[in-house]
């Protein structure tokens, strides 16, 4: 396959890249930058060096008819706001082309409701994508041409709460996510708040009751549901590079125990490679998924309060996002899901 990754230089561009020379089936065609259009991926990116010493030097986003007609899919790994504005142009020149979006354009159905969270119009509200969270959405990542990656909270907390609510084993209206992320979660871009003396030694909230999360885990878990979802979601950022650590909370439905709640992971889960279910009682940690495609699972009962607790633990910038969309891409081409996913978490 022909690949080209719209937006290179970003972490999760760097990802992909990285990802993607292990993929026995890829050859990348065409990276962009708007910054550094013209430079070499390996100056800016010296871990790159010698996996990509014949790859052309970044063009720029305006070359989207080049890298539509070059290309047989194509990664956007651009913030909110920006991916609208390509798609359509892409597909005009190449209809057949797959599509992967990482950012956060076509994650919401309601146009409205990313609207309100993201504060800007939705130019492209005709297109459909399917929502890219292969496990659960399998079907229909192989049918569309345009997947809507997940976002990284996301990703660790509709992983983790689905089977609950897809069995009816919780109360809906008493949900709580409070989750903990790297500082790579930020992207790339310099801020005030993730300058290293702002970080280190530093563990804080952000975003409470307010963060653009929130509308799309309660979209999916919803659809699981049968029914509108509304949940409080709190995420934390911690002073190191990678991963996220997801507890989400419930009031347990009457009669449900730690053999039932047990029977539903592995019933949703139990043939799925990447999502490794850590059993009861167990600790997920950031440390074991770190560099790697894998969702650690595991639950908890406290008798005490008759709250089902669900850990989930990923890498942000795998999972949660590159690494998810080579997972994607693989599915919409009819691929083993593994391939190029299959590197072991680094450790320690």
């Amino acid at each position: 396959m022909k690949v080209s990754i719209i937006g290179a230089t970003g972490y999760t561009g760097a990802e992909l890249l990285r990802i993607l020379s292990n993929h026995s089936e890829v050859q990348i065609e065409v990276i962009t930058s708007e910054r550094q259009n013209t430079e070499d991926i390996r100056n800016i990116y010296p871990h790159l060096n010698a996996l990509y010493k014949d790859i052309e030097p970044l063009k720029s986003i305006e070359d989207f008819r080049e890298i539509a007609q070059r290309s047989d899919a194509v990664f956007i790994a651009l913030p909110h706001g920006h991916s609208m504005k390509v798609v359509q142009k892409i597909l005009a020149v190449n209809p057949k082309i797959k599509i992967i979006d990482l950012g956060a354009d076509y994650r919401l159905k309601s146009k409205q409701t990313y609207k309100e969270w993201y504060k800007t119009d939705h130019l492209d509200p005709e297109t459909d994508a399917a929502y890219g969270l292969t496990e659960l959405n399998r079907k229909e990542v192989q049918s569309k041409n345009i997947i809507a990656n997940p976002g990284c909270y996301t990703t660790a907390s509709i992983l983790a709460l689905t089977p609950l609510v897809k069995n009816k084993f919780i109360d809906n209206k008493t949900i709580i996510v409070d989750a903990k992320s790297g500082a790579t979660g930020a992207g790339r871009t310099l801020s005030l708040g993730n300058h290293f003396g702002e970080v280190f030694e530093n563990f804080k909230a952000y975003g409470v009751a307010s963060h653009r999360h929130t509308p799309e885990i309660e979209q999916e878990i919803s659809k699981f549901a049968d029914e509108e979802i509304i949940i409080n979601f709190t995420p934390h950022l911690v002073p190191m590079n990678r991963g996220i650590l997801s507890v989400c909370y419930a009031n347990l439905a009457e009669g449900i125990d730690y053999k039932k709640v047990t029977e539903a992971f592995e019933s949703e889960y139990g043939n799925e490679f990447f999502i490794r279910l850590l059993g009861e009682k167990a600790y997920p940690a950031t440390k074991n998924v770190r560099g790697s495609n894998f969702c650690d699972i595991a639950w908890h009962i406290d008798s005490r309060t008759n709250r089902v607790i669900v850990l989930s633990a990923i890498d942000n910038l795998v999972k949660g996002a590159s690494g998810q969309a080579v997972q994607n891409l693989n599915a919409t081409f009819g691929l083993d899901e593994r391939l190029g996913l299959t590197t072991a978490p680094l450790y320690p």
